[in-house]
């Protein structure tokens, strides 16, 4: 450990070069020491004995800035947390540090980062069908309607239709898409007459995505029994 304030004063030649041996020795060790030095320069550099910190002095010589941990015990050069990662032009692409969960979660977060499994993990329960805050709702639908999946995440719809009079087969479609006017086939449940059968089928809707379910072909006029959705 070793500190110097970098001034050689006029002295005799044993002691002078003894002053600038303890200079050079300052810098060898990065001016090494539980406590700052005394006196300080631009851009020089401090080992902090005390908390293991490689520290820099900023250009306008008014702060440290922290570089990295010198872990002792390992004898291992350690990242700080919260480091970013930038550009040659100081532009911002990533940070290697921790990020909180609700980031994760949400999908909001575009800096790229380091991720535990355990976040992945919960982000992708989070986001996903059958998700723990999801559950089974009987909404006030109607036939024909488009709806918009604004959850965050899929949903499933069930629904199922009445057979009874009518004549002929009838069948139902549930249609999602991207806009307001879905267009994609996902399911179909038909009725029969002849059996008295009450067609259902389900399906999912991605997420931010539209829905209806409407009547493709044939003359029931008895519509959707049931209309279920997990959501």
């Amino acid at each position: 450990m070793s500190q110097h304030d970098f001034t050689i004063a006029n002295q005799t030649a044993s002691s002078a070069r003894s002053d600038i041996n303890n200079a050079l020795q300052a810098l060898a060790s990065n001016n090494s020491g539980a406590s700052a030095p005394s006196t300080t320069y631009a851009s020089m550099w401090w080992y902090d004995t005390g908390a293991n910190l490689l520290k820099q002095r900023n250009e306008a010589d008014t702060a440290w800035v922290n570089v990295a941990y010198i872990n002792q015990s390992t004898n291992k050069f350690e990242i700080l947390d919260d480091t970013k990662v930038v550009t040659t032009a100081g532009v911002q692409v990533g940070i290697l540090g921790d990020q909180s969960e609700v980031v994760w979660e949400t999908g909001t977060g575009t800096t790229e980062s380091l991720v535990s499994p355990a976040k992945v993990n919960a982000a992708v329960k989070s986001s996903s069908l059958g998700s723990n805050s999801q559950t089974g709702q009987e909404p006030s639908r109607s036939v024909g309607t488009v709806y918009h999946n604004d959850t965050g995440r899929p949903i499933m719809v069930s629904y199922g239709i009445n057979g009874n009079n009518f004549n002929g087969e009838t069948r139902w479609s549930l249609l999602t898409g991207p806009t307001s006017t879905p267009t994609g086939e996902v399911t179909r449940a038909s009725t029969f007459n002849q059996h008295n059968y009450s067609g259902n089928s389900s399906g999912i809707v991605p997420v931010d995505h539209y829905y209806k379910i409407e009547k493709v072909m044939g003359n029931n006029t008895s519509g959707v029994l049931y209309w279920l959705e997990l959501r």
